[in-house]
């Protein structure tokens, strides 16, 4: 183990896949030079592999996400980089209707594994037009994955399986949580498996269910409630499609008060789909209605008040177990 910020397990993972099968490259706008992407994670990269690997791209979404479909039906191992996860909006075509589809049109015969990266910020002042969340998109695209790991280990592992992925996935990182420090393993052929939830704590009074920026909100609340005699586990899906229903239900099974928080719409979110399997497979098991916490239905705001009516944190999350354990 060793320990390594969030942005630096990417990287790593990342560069080692690279190193690994000369058919991985990368496509983003200002993903070389300077930059190195939005947010720097692959800075350097162009120096090291060479600009036919690590490639400009014009300022489009759907050119970047229609050649990484084009490229992984020839073989090659693309991966993309959308800047903002609200641009993601741009590629729905291209994602949706062509990489989802391709194995299922040709019978089997054609393959795409290409991984689309793009950044969420939820937590930040920048409008509409570049904070947003369509998380919930890719639950609804048959043929497509979608993972986002909320911790350094599982963003290294994480971008490693996604690669080696025979069908396209989403790759949703959250800004905030890039300068976060954890644990790393040391391993070149470290992997996290897509569709594996995992329990980042044990508890027996109530489960929640969470990925991403509201993994770090969770555990600090159930520390919080520990305090008061209250067990919280905390269920970290990391892979939001194809999610782990076999988690879920042992998790539900043992607490029977279940929280689902997350930095999405409420209205059709992952929470959603989460609320109605659960309703659907572990409906006796449940002591209490199910309670979500997420970002209300309006566009992202451009100041702090505004901001602040409708964030997603440890204290909406601890407001809802309490809710849960009335």
């Amino acid at each position: 183990m060793k320990q390594m910020k969030y942005i630096d397990a990417l990287r790593e993972g990342l560069r080692e896949e690279m190193l690994r099968d000369d058919k991985v490259f990368l496509f983003g706008e200002c993903i070389a030079g300077e930059h190195g992407g939005a947010f720097a994670v692959t800075k350097g990269f162009d120096d090291e592999f060479g600009t036919d690997r690590v490639m400009q791209a014009p300022l489009s979404e759907a050119a970047i996400a229609g050649a990484c479909v084009g490229a992984a039906a020839m073989g090659m191992r693309p991966v993309g980089e959308i800047m903002f996860g609200s641009l993601m909006t741009l590629i729905v075509d291209e994602i949706h209707n062509q990489a989802g589809t391709l194995h299922y049109l040709s019978g089997g015969k054609i393959k795409c594994p290409m991984v689309m990266r793009t950044s969420n910020w939820m937590r930040l002042i920048s409008g509409p037009h570049h904070c947003g969340n369509i998380d919930a998109m890719w639950m609804n695209s048959p043929g497509v994955k979608a993972v986002s790991p909320s911790c350094a280990a599982d963003a290294k592992g994480l971008i490693k399986a996604a690669i080696r992925d025979d069908d396209p996935v989403i790759f949703l990182e959250y800004s905030p949580l890039y300068t976060k420090v954890g644990d790393v393993p040391d391993d070149p052929d470290y992997i996290v498996p897509i569709g594996k939830a995992d329990i980042k704590r044990e508890g027996s009074d109530v489960t929640v269910i969470c990925y991403a920026t509201t993994v770090p909100d969770a555990l600090e609340s159930a520390a919080a409630f520990e305090e008061e005699g209250v067990s919280v586990e905390v269920l970290d899906l990391r892979t939001i499609i194809p999610y782990d229903k076999e988690a879920i239900k042992k998790s539900v099974a043992k607490t029977g008060r279940v929280v689902i928080a997350y930095e999405g719409y409420k209205t059709g979110g992952v929470g959603a789909e989460i609320s109605a399997f659960i309703a659907e497979e572990c409906l006796e098991d449940l002591a209490a209605p199910i309670v979500r916490v997420a970002c209300k239905d309006v566009p992202n705001p451009s100041n702090a008040v505004l901001l602040d009516g409708i964030k997603v944190d440890k204290d909406n999350i601890g407001d809802a177990i309490r809710s849960v354990l009335d």
